[in-house]
């Protein structure tokens, strides 16, 4: 290689390094909930002030023995959950959460040893006309 292509080749060389795209830092709300220790297992969007919708979750994604929800983009009020385990016992925690943006359950204790779950479904509505809510599930 000659030496006037060496200035070429270097700066070739750095605008390539500069270019490394970052991945995006996780917002608050999900932040808190890897920060201790739950993974993420899947998410569904709010349409509308009355949804239902099921997260199905399954033996890939292990055992658990405590669930958080976290909610992104709008408002939400969740009037039912229910959790099935793998073994189709169902757990129906009484209880109404409300759930301003970008903010997380407390943490929601399952009955028994860890076990499989094989699906959560939710019956939940947006508080805010025209919101979007994303409701996301995470367990440990």
């Amino acid at each position: 290689m000659r030496s006037y292509f060496l200035p070429y080749v270097v700066l070739a060389s750095l605008t390539v390094s500069a270019c490394v795209v970052q991945p995006a830092a996780a917002r608050p709300a999900e932040a808190h909930a890897m920060r201790n220790g739950f993974g993420f297992l899947g998410e569904r969007t709010v349409n509308g002030g009355l949804d239902h919708d099921v997260i199905p979750v399954g033996r890939r994604d292990g055992a658990f023995h405590q669930i958080m929800i976290v909610v992104e983009r709008a408002p939400v009020e969740i009037y039912d959950l229910v959790i099935t385990f793998g073994n189709g016992e169902r757990y129906e925690p009484r209880t109404r959460m409300v759930f301003g943006r970008d903010t997380t359950s407390r943490t929601l204790d399952l009955p028994g040893d860890a076990r499989i779950i094989k699906r959560v479904d939710f019956r939940y509505g947006n508080l805010v006309a025209g919101g979007h809510a994303k409701v996301e599930l995470w367990g440990r």
